[in-house]
């Protein structure tokens, strides 16, 4: 798994919406705008499904994710690539439910979509963007 650096772990807190990738074995994509993606580690993300459809049906399919990381808070922006585990009992899932459930009483919290760091790239305007951004553990 890839690290984080403390730079990026700010500019991840500072976003609310974060748009997820995934895509079918086929290849057919789907993004969604994520209002619960926390980062609970330097190299662990976990994302609520509360409403995922699609998805979900993705990641059944084909265990990976791309998150986009940018707004007008951060310095610049990175996309963060994973593989992906799909939780739905253990302490874990139940200490997202309890966030979740506290932030919004009424979401359904069905499962824990826990994404272990692989990738990190830059999509800073530039010569750089796109490029591979060098981590621990790469």
């Amino acid at each position: 798994m890839v690290k984080l650096t403390e730079e990026m772990k700010a500019a991840f807190s500072s976003v609310r919406v974060f748009p997820v990738a995934t895509a079918s074995k086929d290849g057919i994509p789907n993004v969604v705008p994520i209002g619960f993606c926390m980062l609970v580690g330097d190299d662990t993300i976990w994302i609520a499904d509360n409403f995922m459809k699609k998805s979900l049906a993705n990641l059944r399919e084909n265990p990976k994710a791309a998150i986009y990381v940018w707004g007008p808070e951060t310095k610049g922006c990175f996309q963060i690539k994973g593989d992906v585990s799909i939780v739905t009992e253990g302490e874990d899932f139940q200490k997202m439910r309890e966030i979740v459930l506290a932030k919004m009483s009424q979401a359904p919290a069905k499962s824990l979509i826990v994404v272990a760091i692989t990738e990190v790239f830059s999509c800073t305007p530039g010569p750089g963007a796109g490029d591979r951004i060098p981590m621990m553990g790469q």
